[in-house]
């Protein structure tokens, strides 16, 4: 069977991603913000935490903000939000000043905010909206990075 437009786009940018900023990622095992960045890092993504009340997760510094990225660190291929549908708004000003900016950014399942994904697509950032990064990336069968 034919592999159709939407699975090709999803297959290459998780084949082609090395970094993830993880906005709302969580350091309970028992949290979803914290099991789906596990499984990506484990299938061997560089995971970039974000969030303010925490200093490290899965090894890697945790930073209040994306914002608050170091300039010369290592560019993210995707922000991945973990945050609820009224507060994306709140991170386009932040994903439109990065440099260089994310290819893309993946609000997980259940989170999507249309005029944000306008904004940002109108910049040639991809959007994927209410889907599980981890879901797609078992059901497209990407190989380990």
């Amino acid at each position: 069977m034919e592999e159709n437009r939407e699975d090709r786009e999803l297959r290459q940018l998780l084949a082609t991603a090395r970094t993830i900023a993880v906005v709302g990622i969580k350091d309970d095992p028992r949290e979803d913000a914290h099991r789906i960045p596990l499984y990506m890092h484990e299938h061997g993504y560089r995971i970039v935490p974000i969030n303010p009340k925490l200093s490290e997760v899965l090894g890697e510094e945790a930073y209040p903000s994306l914002s608050e990225l170091p300039e010369a660190g290592t560019p993210i291929d995707i922000v991945n939000l973990f945050r609820a549908s009224s507060h994306v708004a709140g991170h386009v000003d932040e994903i439109l000043a990065m440099r260089p900016r994310p290819r893309a950014v993946w609000m997980q399942l259940g989170i999507a905010d249309g005029p944000s994904a306008k904004r940002l697509r109108a910049e040639n950032i991809e959007v994927i909206q209410d889907r599980c990064i981890m879901v797609d990336h078992r059901r497209l069968e990407i190989p380990t990075v």
